[in-house]
């Protein structure tokens, strides 16, 4: 191997607690560098403030983010904060809607016309579900001084419930109200009373019409002169809805009828039907992705996926299918969630549990690497490093099972599984080499990875490891909080250390930020050195187009 200078980077370099032109002191006590205000609202969008980190509580997050969204409003790029906001939402690039709907409701409440109009425009775009809708509204309450209908807000909500897609097809908004009656202490009847809404066609009229006086009701009032079939079509549903509610345990065959029929989900069928298999199982064939999943538990409690039973293949094949998952919008953290809890046998709360099916295990994990968009390999030399120090033990996104460190380790194989040449190292204070190929899985980089001493942290030591060891990397990939004050030369020093050392001017750094807050070790005046968001279904595309050069 050969490097251009034989003699190690020496002079006098400037360590992690003193500050270097443009860095900021970190949580830490150390010197960072702030990421710009966008930056920082992404990786609130996209990674939450739920559960604090190591250093910041959830409140404090919280705060200094809606800071940054009032900053980009005051200098007038409230409506470009609609637009990420909205790109984030729309292409399933965060966990959760909760952050993105928070922020939604921040712009909405904004004394900027222009950001305002922007965030109701995108209403109905972000708030797909009642759900989404009823959170929306709580934390426009929470957010304003009055009572926080005013027209604007009415106008809005009334334009959601006359949305272009429920036009399209009111059945779908009948479903929608139906299996989500109430959430965050809102329900529909009180949401179409204070918005004042009036039904734009006669379809969502019959469903409003249920909704505040019963079906009875609804039925009653005078068919269109053309018997539209759609207003028949969305009768025939809420009837089948309500002959649901009324299925007692020894009507299953009943009960099966009428989900086959109408397509009713799991929250249209009485809770003393929901410990019969053949319920489930009829349930099962038609459960879009992010629910099949999210019942993994219980219908393996039933004994549904006993081996090479129709549940187990029809569980497999779904999720090894990369357009469905794509189609469902489903996160990869929301997968590996999933993965973490399914193989636990047993609930995180209360006392449901179930015996394991492996193949179930395996196609998880494989789901959680086909949810991120497929990137083609770069072919350049890369070096992985996952920061295991004390404050990666914080939770990622309010999980209480995954650490920023173990969402590093699944972020890092992502890229060895992508990547043809690579060394994978772990640091602290210190580093380790780890032993990682392509054919590892999560468990047991996972497992490589907690079986670390928690230290301090030194976000330097990837670059002072190539250095001491003269290894070639194209790019230094570092999964980090960013919250380095232990070392005695900055990350980004370090960098420009190991270009002169090893005479390639052009090596790049990527920051993998793991946690919501305003710092980075990349220099933002160095073309050289990105940061990206931890599972940012988008990043693995935009790190491949930056070390390609094209970025």
């Amino acid at each position: 191997m050969s490097f251009l200078n034989q003699t190690q980077p020496s002079g006098n370099p400037v360590p992690q607690m003193e500050a270097l032109v443009g860095q900021a002191k970190n949580k830490a006590g150390g010197f960072s560098y702030e990421v710009d205000d966008f930056t920082r609202l992404l990786r609130f969008l996209i990674l939450g403030a739920e559960g604090g980190t190591y250093y910041s509580s959830e409140k404090e997050l919280k705060r200094e983010n809606v800071q940054s969204i009032d900053r980009l409003i005051m200098t007038d790029q409230g409506e470009n904060v609609v637009k990420l906001i909205r790109d984030v939402s729309v292409n399933g690039r965060a966990c959760k809607q909760n952050t993105t709907i928070y922020a939604l409701s921040v712009c909405a409440r904004s004394n900027d016309l222009k950001t305002k109009n922007a965030a109701y425009r995108a209403l109905s775009d972000i708030c797909r579900i009642p759900t989404h809708l009823f959170e929306f509204v709580k934390y426009c309450e929470n957010e304003s001084a009055g009572s926080g209908w005013g027209r604007a807000h009415r106008v809005a909500i009334g334009k959601w419930y006359n949305s272009t897609s429920y036009k399209r097809e009111p059945q779908k908004l009948a479903y929608h109200v139906t299996k989500y009656q109430s959430r965050h202490s809102w329900n529909h009847k009180d949401v179409l009373r204070l918005a004042h809404v009036k039904p734009e066609t006669d379809a969502i009229n019959k469903v409003i019409k249920y909704i505040i006086k019963g079906l009875n009701e609804a039925k009653a009032d005078p068919m269109p002169m053309d018997g539209d079939k759609e207003v028949q079509e969305v009768l025939d549903f809420l009837e089948g809805v309500e002959n649901a509610k009324k299925c007692s345990r020894q009507e299953i065959e009943k009960m099966k009828g009428l989900i086959a029929m109408h397509e009713l989900a799991r929250e249209h069928v009485p809770t003393t039907m929901l410990d019969s298999v053949e319920i489930w199982d009829v349930l099962l064939r038609q459960m879009p992705m992010t629910a099949m999943i999210r019942n993994l538990g219980k219908m393996s409690s039933l004994q549904m996926f006993k081996k090479g039973e129709f549940a187990e293949t029809l569980v497999i094949e779904k999720l090894g299918n990369r357009d469905i998952l794509k189609n469902s919008k489903i996160h990869p953290f929301t997968i590996m969630i999933a993965w973490y809890q399914y193989q636990a046998g047993r609930g995180e709360k209360g006392k449901l549990s179930w015996p394991v099916n492996d193949k179930i295990v395996n196609a998880l994990e494989g789901a959680f690497y086909k949810a991120f968009e497929f990137v083609e390999p770069t072919n350049k030399r890369y070096l992985l490093a996952v920061d295991v120090s004390g404050s990666m033990t914080a939770p990622v996104h309010g999980s209480s099972q995954i650490t920023c460190r173990d969402a590093s380790a699944a972020m890092m194989l992502l890229a060895a599984k992508t990547e043809k040449t690579f060394d994978v190292l772990a640091f602290s204070e210190n580093f380790t080499k780890l032993d990682v190929s392509a054919t590892d899985n999560l468990k047991s980089v996972i497992d490589k990875c907690s079986s670390l001493p928690f230290q301090r942290t030194d976000c330097s030591l990837p670059m002072q490891y190539a250095c001491k060891n003269k290894k070639q990397y194209d790019v230094f990939v570092v999964y980090t909080d960013s919250e380095t004050f232990f070392g005695n030369m900055h990350p980004s020093k370090a960098l420009e250390e190991y270009r002169k050392y090893s005479g390639i001017l052009d090596s790049r750094l990527i920051v993998c930020g793991m946690a919501t807050n305003g710092f980075s070790i990349a220099d933002p005046s160095d073309k050289f050195m990105m940061d990206v968001v931890g599972f940012d279904t988008n990043a693995p595309k935009a790190m491949a187009s930056f070390v390609k050069g094209e970025l």
